[in-house]
This record gives C-alpha cells, sequence and structure tokens, in this order.
C-alpha cells in the first residue's frame, strides 16, 4: 500500500517546458514530471505566447501552435494508461495500426458479429 500517495513517474529534470513570447523572449524550464510540464505550459498560456514541450532526445511532444494543452493532456493520459495495462498480442487481419484486442477497428467489429450468425 502506498498510504494514501499517488505514484508519479519522474524524469530526472530531462523534460523541458519552452516558453516563446513577444520580443523574442525565450525561456527553457527543466521538469521533473509530465504532469509538472503540463501544469506550466498551462499557467504560462496567453494569446502571445507559445508553449512547447520537449522530451530528452530534443523532440518537441507539444506545441500549442498546433494543439491545446488540455486535449494533448487527455490524449497523454489515454495513451499512459494504455502502456499500464498489459494487453493481449492482437493482429489485425486488416492491418489496421490502431487495432488492438481491447480496442479493435471498425472491420474487426463487422468481422466479429459477422462471425455470431
Amino acid at each position: 500500500m502506498t498510504g494514501g500517495l499517488e505514484p508519479t513517474e519522474t524524469t530526472d529534470g530531462e523534460i523541458t517546458v519552452i516558453i516563446l513570447g513577444p520580443a523574442n523572449r525565450r525561456e527553457r524550464i527543466a521538469c521533473s514530471s509530465f504532469k509538472e510540464a503540463i501544469r506550466i505550459v498551462k499557467a504560462k498560456s496567453g494569446p502571445e505566447i507559445t508553449g512547447k514541450i520537449e522530451n530528452q532526445e530534443g523532440e518537441i511532444l507539444f506545441t500549442s501552435v498546433e494543439m491545446v494543452i488540455e486535449d494533448w493532456e487527455n490524449e497523454w493520459g489515454r495513451a499512459k494508461r494504455r502502456l499500464a495495462v498489459d494487453i493481449e498480442e492482437y493482429d489485425c487481419p486488416h492491418d489496421s495500426v490502431g487495432c488492438v484486442a481491447d480496442d479493435l477497428c471498425v472491420q474487426c467489429k463487422m468481422d466479429t458479429v459477422q462471425d455470431q450468425y
């Protein structure tokens, strides 16, 4: 038992939030978790401000120019939950990349219904 403590995902400061503001102002903030990075982007958001989240390899995972931080946060949470769940291996006969055992593609769902009759 964790005694009420919520498990966290830490990265030893390898996630960076980049804030681009007016007059070419640039701020880099090292974060220890994605939750912290999301919180900072939300706090620093504004009409003339661009927020970015960068991973340890220098890849930009989020930019406020392309997406709203709340939408990205929801997708990140879903992806994290999917990784945490042990899902049985499933090979889609229709080669759909997003088709997994617990979330079949439309064609596989149709095949399942047809097989029942």
